[in-house]
């Protein structure tokens, strides 16, 4: 992939990119609306391929993201999208489209511990195994941060944070130990899933019981066990969950409309969403 430099303006944020594809131009009005539950904003915007760029991790890994930035209002509210184990930004190609349209930003990254999905490959995962770096989901952690504190700098709007799997669980972990500042977090099928990388059976409960920002936890049905104490240490009344009448899925791909029942998450996921549109 050939690359350029150039700078991207969003609000009063200046920051130098390594940019691979021209920003979307602005566009956006209310087309109208469906029922979700609660009523569910659909704002036409363009479709045309993210931009794609780097940006340094704390070590100073490269990290490759995709924004997904249609809505050029400095108050435009904003999600940074962690992909699950094994896969990439690729995780969010059909989701990010969809987020857009609701009328958020949406910046999917890649973590240092992943590999390839929907045709996409993991570009922090190749870098990190070139440089003989570690790529488990625990090295993955400094990424994530650097990727909430890069996006907090393009939008003076609500950001969110959205986990999958292993980094469904680091998001709630990340948000509550203050390591990262965002104002909701979704978390797709998380579980302590680090005791053989020599973590407490308990750690990312113990992370969640500090969280003071609405949460939004759900996955396969029969996954709750998984999260049921996690979510129980998560403190006060702005926290909700939904598990699918049906099976569902493992992660963030429950909402690729390949699924018959992925209408309900995406439900469940708008009405979490609808109030960070009205701020």
């Amino acid at each position: 992939m050939r690359t350029m430099g150039r700078f991207l303006v969003m609000g009063t944020a200046l920051l130098a990119l390594s940019v691979s594809s021209a920003q979307a131009e602005p566009r956006g009005k209310i087309l109208g609306r469906i029922e979700a539950g609660r009523e569910e904003r659909i704002v036409a915007v363009p479709e045309s391929p993210p931009e794609t760029f780097t940006f340094p991790s704390a070590d100073g890994l490269q990290i490759t993201a995709d924004l997904y930035a249609p809505h050029v209002d400095e108050k435009s509210p904003m999600i940074v999208l962690f992909h699950q184990a094994g896969w990439s930004r690729g995780e969010y190609k059909e989701i990010a489209s969809r987020l857009n349209r609701l009328g958020f930003n949406c910046l999917a990254v890649d973590q240092r511990s992943g590999g390839e999905v929907n045709g996409v490959e993991n570009e922090t995962a190749k870098r990190a195994s070139l440089a003989g770096k570690g790529t488990t989901y625990t090295d993955a952690l400094p990424d994530m941060e650097a990727a909430v504190k890069f996006a907090r700098g393009l939008t003076k709007g609500p950001l969110l944070a959205w986990g999958s799997s292993y980094s469904a669980a680091l998001v709630l972990k990340i948000v509550g130990d203050g390591t990262a500042r965002v104002d909701g977090v979704l978390s797709f099928s998380p579980g302590e899933y680090f005791e053989r990388m020599g973590k407490p059976a308990d750690w990312i409960a113990r992370s969640a019981s500090k969280i003071d920002v609405p949460v939004f936890i759900t996955s396969g049905r029969g996954e709750k066990r998984i999260w049921a104490a996690i979510y129980d240490a998560i403190p006060g009344g702005r926290k909700v969950s939904y598990l699918p009448v049906t099976g569902g899925n493992h992660g963030s791909r429950a909402l690729w409309s390949e699924f018959d029942d992925s209408d309900g998450y995406w439900k469940a996921v708008t009405a979490f969403l609808e109030p960070f549109l009205e701020k």
